[in-house]
């Protein structure tokens, strides 16, 4: 399956019919709260899984996967996904392991936005999309993503205000260059020892 950059694969509260492994591009995961507000929760890449709650016979989606750039993905009924499970432990396992994995990742962001100041949130925010969506560039690493401040506010935990304040503030030290939803990395170092809080 295809989908052009903003459209979405599925929406929060459709019925969970289907399992998707990315196969190229990205796609956001987000959730609207009760006051309408959209927070993003996770951003992924080629060979990430969602819609996993197919697979486990959920009745809807808790999330919306909409993809950031042009995205193709893999996509198995929820119903043959659950049924290859039964038949293969092996794969059963490793679908155990994903959910393990995500739920590792949802404790470690929870932590964070508890106890973690908001510059190194937002540099550790930073970085994971310089590993996932870097392109090496003379000046630095650009990352190749249509993501707006407002986008690493969600990721973060914050306002569109604070970001911008701290980004405009990492912009004048010199540890990157950020334009219209577009971001280049100058000194991926000096980020790093903030997302450590290392002096």
């Amino acid at each position: 399956m295809t989908m052009p950059a903003g459209a979405a694969f599925f929406r929060e509260g459709d019925p969970a019919a289907a399992f998707f492994v990315l196969e190229k591009g990205s796609v956001k995961l987000t959730q609207l709260t009760p006051e309408g507000h959209q927070v993003v929760l996770r951003l992924l890449g080629p060979g990430d899984a969602f819609g996993g709650v197919a697979a486990f016979g959920g009745a809807t989606y808790p999330v919306t996967a909409e993809a950031v750039t042009d995205s193709a993905a893999l996509e198995w009924p929820g119903s043959v996904m659950a049924g290859l499970m039964e038949r293969h432990p092996r794969l059963a396992l490793n679908a155990l392991r994903f959910v393990s994995a995500r739920l590792h990742d949802l404790q470690v962001q929870y932590r964070q936005l508890a106890t973690e100041k908001v510059e190194r949130r937002i540099a550790r925010a930073l970085l994971r999309l310089m590993q996932q969506a870097g392109r090496r560039l003379e000046s630095g690493v650009l990352i190749d993503l249509p993501l707006s401040r407002d986008d690493i506010a969600q990721m973060t935990g914050t306002t569109l205000y604070t970001v911008s304040r701290i980004i405009s503030r990492f912009e004048s030290d010199g540890l990157l260059e950020a334009g219209r939803q577009r971001m280049v990395i100058r000194d991926s170092q000096r980020l790093l020892q903030i997302a450590d809080d290392l002096d």
